[in-house]
């Protein structure tokens, strides 16, 4: 093989990658307009930093309690809480998927339901690795889309700025984040893209349990969701002013390949002061272009 064609097959991996993260946004931007017509949004008033600070709050409940699970080997409670976020994710990508086809608007929540259960019945009994991607692209647009709606841009890079700083405290520091996504990837849920190094790679056959190298990359969908938000807030609250999430989403993509040199050099990295640092920049070097204010 040519060093070319290593090259080639090195960094397919991760620039598949990036056009997932691409997909996300471009699907949660599609998502985001039925979403707020059919009035999806969280917060009464997106305007508020203390929006920020309950997600914030959310988020170490949430990591405290997956990590009492995995201490007392009680994963299944995990698996529990994430199907039921799964399928209520699905749930409200359906629905706002209906309102888009008024004549078939009136079994929205009929077919809603019907859709997220199948999705989430076929994801328990065979999660593939390419199953696993396509469920996850739904359910990280979705959530990008249901909180972007619910911030405008000034909260939004409140909670960017402080969840990248908590996810290199947890991976650097603390290293909880590495000990929780290592206790629960044998789950083989949907909480992470997987990306083969080759064709005959199997999901259903990985086994996180052995200290081997693994023949796939893998990257948590709060890598995609995070820096997402702020591309649906910019598009929701800065309307006719495109250049703001054009400059977010390129930002992204320039986080994520120099998020990707650091990880091919063989060691874990807290991706979200890269990939928010970048959606950040991007969103302002947007604003200054166009002339516009975002306050």
């Amino acid at each position: 093989m040519s060093s070319i064609e290593q090259s080639i097959k090195d960094y397919l991996p991760i620039i598949s990658m990036g056009g997932l993260i691409l997909i996300v946004q471009i699907l949660a931007l599609f998502l985001s307009t039925p979403m707020e017509v059919s009035g999806m949004q969280a917060f009464e008033d997106p305007t508020q930093v203390s929006n920020s600070i309950y997600y914030i709050v959310m988020i170490l409940v949430f990591t405290l309690f997956v990590l009492i699970a995995i201490k007392k080997n009680m994963k299944w409670v995990i698996s529990l809480f994430i199907y039921l976020a799964i399928i209520s994710t699905i749930y409200y990508v359906v629905l706002a998927l209906f309102t888009l086809i008024p004549s078939l608007s009136g079994f929205g929540s009929i077919a809603s339901v019907v859709l997220s259960t199948g999705i989430t019945v076929l994801l328990y009994k065979y999660p593939e690795w390419y199953v696993v991607d396509i469920v996850g692209v739904c359910i990280a647009a979705g959530v990008s889309a249901l909180i972007g709606i619910s911030l405008s841009v000034v909260p939004v890079i409140v909670l960017l700025l402080l969840l990248a700083i908590y996810d290199a405290i947890s991976v650097y520091k603390t290293k909880h984040m590495v000990a929780m996504a290592e206790g629960i990837m044998d789950l083989k849920l949907p909480i992470m893209f997987v990306i083969p190094k080759h064709l005959k790679y199997s999901f259903l056959k990985e086994d996180f349990k052995k200290e081997e190298k693994h023949e796939a990359f893998f990257m948590g969908l709060g890598d995609a969701v995070m820096p997402t938000l702020l591309v649906v807030s910019a598009n929701v609250f800065m309307k006719s002013n495109f250049y703001p999430v054009i400059g977010a989403i390129l930002g992204t993509l320039l986080g994520h390949a120099i998020l990707s040199i650091q990880v091919m050099k063989g060691k874990p990295q807290a991706g979200l002061p890269f990939l928010n640092s970048g959606v950040i920049l991007g969103f302002f070097a947007g604003v200054l272009i166009s002339g516009a204010s975002f306050l």
